[in-house]
């Protein structure tokens, strides 16, 4: 495994991160507590969650993905062998759909968080998408809508640092970080850290992969002139990228099969950009998903790279990614496809 440094934590978190979005949904408590041993046992140490979680949202089953941390760090009592990253959700169906970036707020959420992950304290803890209406979840253009939004009536900046930094002096986290955040809101939060003494977010934890790239645009510089590392999220566009979708094909129990929502990662750009990715892989000699992964992996702006798996075999390939370096050929073609079809799954 190969590992990062944290700022702050002074700690390091493997290049690979195990995401727990499908556990409770597509995954069982045993299979859940599977993936874990596994992932501790090839090295990752780094583990992403949120209260909001399973996805797709379901509030019968909000939370179960926590409980089943919290019930293997009961079980194997290996709580301090992880890295552990959880989430504040202004989810609808959260705290009557009311949920601000306040003390308050962020409190209650936490008090709930620790509470189902059975541990004291929760190492990152990230805002999981802005208050204020920005361009997020799919949305590529900034309109008339977004603009028209008044700040006013919303946490400011500096109210949300002095929140999350009352958390670190309690203990209860130990860093923050960011989540579906723009260059702008990013760059707020950093200076009104500074200009008041504060701890500022060090990570941020938005898309990237080979069909949305859109985080080189501005963030990137930032994660690197001011330390603030990607968390990437859906490198393989919801699976997409491994190649089991192309055809057509919906394979039984997928992601895509089984669920009518996150489209833009089969519109006929991406379907196009995927097959000319497939026949990179493919003249390479290389398993597509690793590929993608790979390209993920190798790129200086990220700190760690969420992964997702169903299936334990799954899980297995996708850290072994973490190993492939992708010749200057194959990087080579896959610029030519980014430049030919750019961004096709914001």
């Amino acid at each position: 495994m190969q590992y990062q440094s944290l700022p702050q934590l002074n700690e390091k978190v493997s290049k690979i991160c195990l995401g727990t979005m499908t556990w409770a949904q597509q995954n069982t408590e045993d299979q859940a507590h599977a993936q874990m041993d596994m992932a501790l046992s090839e090295g990752v140490n780094f583990w992403d969650t949120a209260e909001m979680y399973p996805s797709p949202v379901d509030e019968d089953k909000q939370g179960d993905t926590e409980r089943y941390i919290g019930s293997w760090f009961k079980k194997t009592q290996q709580r301090d062998k992880v890295i552990l990253a959880s989430k504040i959700s202004p989810a609808s169906f959260l705290r009557d759909g009311q949920t601000r970036y306040n003390a308050k707020h962020i409190s209650a959420a936490l008090d709930d968080n620790l509470q189902r992950l059975q541990t004291d304290y929760i190492d990152l803890y990230q805002l999981h998408w802005p208050e204020r209406q920005t361009n997020f979840f799919s949305q590529r253009g900034y309109n008339e809508d977004m603009a028209a939004q008044p700040l006013e009536g919303l946490t400011s900046f500096l109210e949300t640092i002095q929140a999350l930094n009352d958390e670190i002096k309690k203990g209860r986290i130990r860093a923050y970080g960011l989540s579906n955040e723009t260059a702008w809101g990013l760059m707020r939060y950093l200076c009104e850290a500074e200009k008041n003494g504060l701890k500022a977010p060090i990570t941020v934890q938005n898309p990237y992969s080979l069909l949305n790239r859109l985080y080189e645009v501005g963030m990137a510089e930032i994660a690197h002139r001011e330390n603030v590392g990607l968390l990437a999220y859906s490198p393989l566009g919801f699976g997409v990228l491994s190649g089991k979708y192309l055809g057509g094909k919906r394979p039984a129990g997928a992601r895509l099969t089984k669920y009518d929502y996150f489209q833009r990662y089969i519109n006929e750009q991406a379907k196009s950009a995927t097959e000319q990715y497939a026949k990179i892989a493919d003249d390479a000699g290389l398993d597509m998903a690793q590929m993608a992964l790979a390209f993920v992996n190798s790129r200086s702006f990220v700190t760690s790279n969420i992964i997702g798996a169903t299936t334990l075999e799954q899980l297995k390939s996708n850290i072994d990614s973490v190993h492939l370096t992708l010749s200057t050929d194959v990087l080579d073609a896959i610029e030519a496809v980014h430049t030919r079809q750019p961004n096709p799954s914001p």
